[in-house]
């Protein structure tokens, strides 16, 4: 399904507004009536839980309504309407004066792309989420004797789901709050700060001086990288609900940008005509920002296929979005990405995929499809299952990207992590056949392999989520249920150990699950948990050698106060002897937060 975000773009409301209020609306009324059942059952539907958007701004908000995320559903809403409901979400008023900014750097300086980096999602081509030891600064021996040595707040969200990257001495980071940042790595002032059309989320990519992500509303940008001006700005896919949640890729003057097809969420209401969007990958002169090509993941165009109950229009087939960043393969001049499940029937050959492409024409060299007839929406888990597709899930999304390595025999693998709990390798040389599969997690919705396993080029690091929850009203998460990190010998496949998931014990509210990209350098992997811990392992036997607990508050370099929380989506990063990671993740009920920690070993 969704990698449990395209509901999370509900930011605000349910479905369409009814019936006009009085002039001075009850924003409480205004909630209850047209909220309450979306937002109050966050575990369900995975939209921001009320705690969570108590962290925005109205102004954000009634934003969000007018031109963002939920532009559609705050049509029918007049000005009064949408300020008493931002009013009442947020327990704050309109008008509230903007947060200082502080913590600016003393000095400007030019951008260079010099020196240790962790440039884009997977630090690498290949996205191994592996940092090798020189450009680490980090040794295993080391990271017991990590310390905090900045925070950086991002005001006015509450989640902090932007990877930072790690280049030319700088910080590069996206927040949800519409702002990308520049920081100086050291010290954690800013450089600069540019504000996008809609949220971003995706990590950054750097090439020369140019700074390359994407946005929630499908836009991809180019911006120098000295001074956060905008070079180009191209809207990649005209359907309204196509996103950019994978980073995008650069190689050889291009930028390889994946299209996630956000219809999941929306399609929970009945009177939303589901599935109409496709995942695609384009490729952009990375100079001018103008299309080279672009492949959808879905040849075939959607049309009609029948109706639903209501009688509203069915469409299909629909789906097989691009989550993650895209994996670059120089000596084929190709590139692999992982798809997602269809939205609606009927299923395609190309959802729950690895799909090979030519780097030059975009055309599809091979698919290898891993779970078939896999057609699922968030109305398949409502009452009514209105837009539900007859194939009904399992929800098997590829949602972390293919890591493409060489064994020590000289054999080339992908390796591929799925929600269904089942990681593989699969042989790119051979049209994606499987080498070895071996299950980790037992999977589904909210389970298995979400965000992004790593390897050393010997092992491949695999951490599980399987979220379980034991009461919806109040929220609680099952404390015995999830989480796990494995290691497993890419060769083969065969298990070497594997870490059972820290307690929750004394902790309110509490999922071990590990749903967040892990990340490793030489003896040592680092993962976060949605119980808010980051922790490093031995990757010589999987024991603990350093915790550090994120759900607290923070003073910041920036002079706010911000709140650490869960850890799901983008994993920690290093370089140059230092460790940075985003805390918070306020969506499906998790534990909302708005700050960058960075550490040193000290």
């Amino acid at each position: 399904m969704d990698r449990h975000e395209a509901v999370a773009l509900s930011l605000v409301l349910l479905a369409a507004a009814g019936p006009a209020f009085a002039a001075d609306p009850d924003g409480a009324a205004l909630y209850q009536q047209h909220c309450a059942s979306c937002h109050d059952a966050s575990a369900v539907t995975r939209a921001p839980a009320p705690a969570a958007l108590r962290l925005m701004s109205p102004e954000n908000i009634v934003r969000s309504l007018e031109t963002g995320a939920m532009k559609a559903q705050g049509a029918p809403l007049d000005a009064a309407q949408k300020l008493a409901l931002a009013r009442f979400l947020t327990g704050k008023t309109t008008g509230t004066p903007s947060p200082a900014q502080s913590g600016l750097c003393a000095a400007k300086s030019e951008f260079s792309l010099s020196g240790p980096a962790w440039n884009g999602w997977g630090a690498d081509l290949g996205n191994t989420r592996f940092q090798p030891e020189k450009t680490a600064g980090l040794s295993a021996a080391q990271v017991p004797k990590l310390k905090l040595k900045w925070a950086f707040a991002f005001p006015n969200t509450f989640t902090a789901n932007g990877q930072p990257t790690i280049a030319g001495g700088r910080i590069l980071v996206a927040s949800a709050n519409r702002n990308v940042y520049s920081l100086d790595a050291k010290t954690g002032c800013q450089y600069w700060s540019f504000e996008t059309e809609a949220p971003v989320r995706t990590a950054i990519t750097v090439a020369g001086k140019a700074a390359f992500f994407g946005d929630l509303r499908a836009n991809a940008y180019a911006v120098d990288a000295s001074t956060g001006a905008l070079l180009w700005k191209v809207h990649v896919d005209g359907h309204p609900r196509s996103t950019i949640v994978g980073a995008p890729t650069y190689y050889g003057g291009k930028l390889f940008v994946p299209v996630t097809a956000a219809e999941e969420g929306p399609a929970m209401n009945p009177a939303y005509e589901c599935c109409s969007a496709r995942g695609a990958l384009v490729a952009l002169d990375a100079a001018t920002g103008k299309q080279i090509w672009k492949t959808y993941t879905i040849a075939e165009e959607p049309h009609i296929v029948g109706k639903t109950k209501a009688g509203r229009p069915m469409w299909g087939p629909s789906g097989a979005s691009i989550w993650s960043a895209p994996t670059l393969d120089a000596e084929r001049q190709a590139i692999y990405v992982g798809t997602g499940d269809n939205f609606s029937d009927p299923p395609t050959g190309t959802s729950d995929s690895v799909m090979a492409l030519d780097m030059n024409t975009g055309k599809i060299l091979w698919v290898k499809q891993l779970t078939a007839g896999d057609a699922f929406n968030v109305a398949c888990v409502m009452p009514n299952k209105e837009s539900c597709p007859a194939s009904n899930g399992p929800d098997f999304d590829l949602g972390a990207s293919p890591i493409l390595v060489t064994s020590e025999s000289g054999k080339r693998l992908l390796l591929v992590s799925q929600k269904s709990g089942v990681a593989r390798a699969i042989d790119p040389d051979k049209k994606g056949e499987i080498l070895w599969e071996e299950r980790v997690g037992r999977g589904g919705a909210l389970g298995g392999i979400q965000w992004g396993s790593a390897s050393d080029g010997k092992n491949m690091y695999v951490a599980v989520s399987d979220i379980a929850l034991i009461n919806f009203a109040p929220l609680t998460p099952d404390p015995k249920v999830g989480g796990g990190l494995f290691a497993l010998d890419i060769a083969t496949g065969k298990r070497i150990w594997a870490a059972p998931p820290p307690s929750c014990e004394g902790r309110s509210h509490c999922s071990p699950a590990q749903s967040a990209a892990i990340s490793a350098i030489p003896g040592v992997v680092f993962s976060g948990s949605v119980d808010g811990r980051l922790r490093a392992y031995s990757t010589g036997d999987g024991k603990i050698i350093w915790d550090f607990d994120t759900v607290r508050e923070f003073t910041t370099v920036n002079g706010l106060i911000a709140k650490g929380g869960s850890m799901d989506g983008p994993g920690p990063t290093i370089a140059a002897g230092m460790l940075y990671v985003g805390s918070g993740y306020g969506s499906w009920g998790g534990a909302p937060g708005n700050v960058l920690l960075a550490f040193e070993a000290k």
